[in-house]
């Protein structure tokens, strides 16, 4: 249950802040289940050992966040008046199976910010946040982002949460804007160099339409990484739509997104068009089950600046979800997924690389499966 606090009250280093509609929210999510996957690499592939994959073996194991990663955070408002409100969020992800922080160990690492919102004109935060496209795409994931098996940084990329972030958030009836720039993300080098503004800068933008059972969304995002030791930077460019229709107890959606990234020299290193389509069908009040497909469409790869050693095919992936409440905060759920020429998630060194799941060698699927507990606070 969500405990609000005043803040002087629950918390001291807040004292002297708090006022009568002044509140301090604290909430998190505690999510842990035993997996099986097939055809794992018994060897972690990296840059050091030109991204080579072992024998192929399985593995079962404990692992922390199946369908949300496992978190606490809080969260604070102040009514400053006419319609004015002052707030921050500070979530910090960690691993249920072992304790440890997540996000390469930042305390706050998957949200930290600050800001203000007015009721007539909409809301301004600073600091690290979700970009543009990873919020107007929210509504559109089958599986709600699901951290194990949902190919979210093939889609989004690495820089979905963004570092020294000014952003814009405006509802408007039925619509909803979203802008962003970092002024520096750490993901791929230092960010925010003396002489060099556009090191490791992004910028997106976004617009959102619901009303009734339909939905639809468009959305633009562009990162520029530091790709080499001379801090040239390269431009990760990635466009795309979605739309959503609720019917019953169904809701059924689909989208698409265009990707380029390009190296300082301006050469390509991977272009992409990427899709999904899945559905939500809540069989009883307790009881709801998703299935969702991703498809990625390879035009252009740069082998040898991915890293890749074999002919790349179309990566493919079908994921299925069942999630059965015990109470308002408690569930328990199944969830599985099989791919094709990739690792789960699209986990290859021409896509990302970034969940862990690395296909053995001579191996062109992945199973994997999780049961798993899931509790709200």
């Amino acid at each position: 249950m969500k405990k609000s606090l005043l803040a002087l009250a629950a918390l001291g280093t807040f004292a002297g802040a708090a006022q009568a509609q002044s509140s301090v929210t604290l909430y998190g999510v505690a999510d842990a289940n035993i997996e099986y996957v097939s055809h794992v690499s018994s060897v972690t592939p990296s840059a050091a050992n030109g991204f080579a994959t072992g024998p192929a073996e399985n593995l079962f194991r404990m692992s922390s966040g199946g369908l949300s990663g496992s978190r606490w955070g809080l969260r604070g408002v102040e009514d400053l008046g006419s319609g004015l409100k002052a707030l921050f969020v500070l979530e910090s992800g960690f691993g249920l199976d072992d304790g440890k922080s997540q996000q390469g160990g930042r305390l706050f690492g998957r949200q930290a910010y600050v800001g203000l919102e007015s009721d007539q004109v909409g809301r301004f935060t600073f600091g690290r946040q979700y970009t543009s496209l990873f919020d107007m795409m929210a509504n559109f994931s089958p599986t709600g982002y699901a951290t194990q098996y949902e190919p979210v940084v093939a889609q989004l990329g690495l820089n979905f949460r963004s570092d020294n972030t000014a952003k814009y958030t405006g509802k408007f009836g039925p619509v909803t804007a979203v802008a962003h720039w970092s002024f520096g993300n750490g993901v791929a080098g230092g960010g925010e160099v003396p002489g060099q503004f556009r090191r490791d800068t992004g910028y997106g933008a976004g617009l959102a339409w619901a009303t009734g059972p339909f939905g639809i969304t468009a959305a633009y995002d562009q990162y520029n990484p530091t790709l080499n030791a001379a801090g040239g930077t390269g431009d990760f460019k990635k466009a795309a739509v979605a739309a959503s229709y609720a019917f019953g107890p169904a809701k059924v959606m689909a989208g698409y997104r265009w990707g380029m990234n390009k190296a300082p020299n301006d050469n390509t290193i991977l272009k992409d068009n990427y899709y999904w389509v899945g559905a939500n069908y809540q069989v009883t009040p307790a009881l709801g089950l998703t299935l969702a497909y991703y498809y990625d469409d390879v035009k252009n790869l740069n082998l040898a600046a991915t890293g890749a050693t074999n002919n790349i095919k179309n990566p493919w992936q079908i994921s299925f979800v069942a999630d059965y409440n015990l109470s308002k905060r408690t569930d328990v759920y199944l969830t599985t997924a099989f791919s094709k020429y990739a690792g789960l998630n699209f986990d290859t060194s021409a896509i990302s690389f970034a969940n862990g799941y690395f296909l053995g060698t001579g191996k062109t699927t992945m199973i994997g499966a999780a049961l798993g507990i899931r509790h709200k606070f």
